[in-house]
């Protein structure tokens, strides 16, 4: 089990787009495996690298019973949209109503580079665009409408994690192109 630490709320890895994968190499399936174990661990619904400080477009997830991940994502939204609470565990303890697409066609590959295809709706179709918006350096909170925004920041600024050093970083001596682990 590879439990890893999730960064915070403030922390600069969460508002960088992540690169796209290239390499389906044993490096990306042990980064699946880490994010699967610390998803679980937390527990949560899903979890994107960008959250264990890995800028790469991969996120795992833990919906209805299934354990899954998708790799380089693309999504096509409904136009239905549906209205529900929403958390993250890089803004843990705070949960906030947020309006999502209410149907996803999520497609990408699998950590051997398969294609790959899910379609869901409710709680899976919303932690498909979570996960994918975390991909693209947007949180959750950055969806809510003006008034419950500024209540979720204000939430955040008082929260008992706020303000807290992120975890220790350990700098590889090899070149890794913004891919750091």
């Amino acid at each position: 089990m590879s439990v890893r630490p999730i960064r915070l709320f403030g922390d600069p890895v969460l508002r960088t787009p992540a690169v796209p994968v290239v390499d389906f190499d044993r490096e990306l399936r042990r980064l699946v495996q880490d994010l699967t174990d610390t998803m679980l661990d937390a527990p949560g619904s899903g979890l994107a690298a960008p959250q264990l400080g890995v800028s790469l477009r991969v996120f795992t997830y833990h919906v209805d019973d299934e354990v899954g991940h998708l790799v380089n994502p693309t999504l096509e939204l409904s136009e239905q949209t549906q209205d529900g609470d929403e958390g993250c565990l890089s803004i843990p303890g705070l949960v906030f109503p947020c309006s999502r697409a209410q149907e996803v066609v999520a497609c990408g590959f699998d950590q051997y580079g398969e294609p790959a295809r899910i379609e869901g709706s409710d709680l899976l179709a919303r932690c498909m665009q979570h996960e994918t918006d975390h991909l693209d350096g947007v949180l959750f909170v950055d969806r809510l409408d003006a008034q419950t925004r500024r209540a979720a920041m204000g939430a955040i600024r008082s929260a008992s994690w706020a303000g807290e050093p992120g975890p220790v970083v350990k700098q590889s001596p090899h070149p890794m192109f913004g891919k750091g682990m």
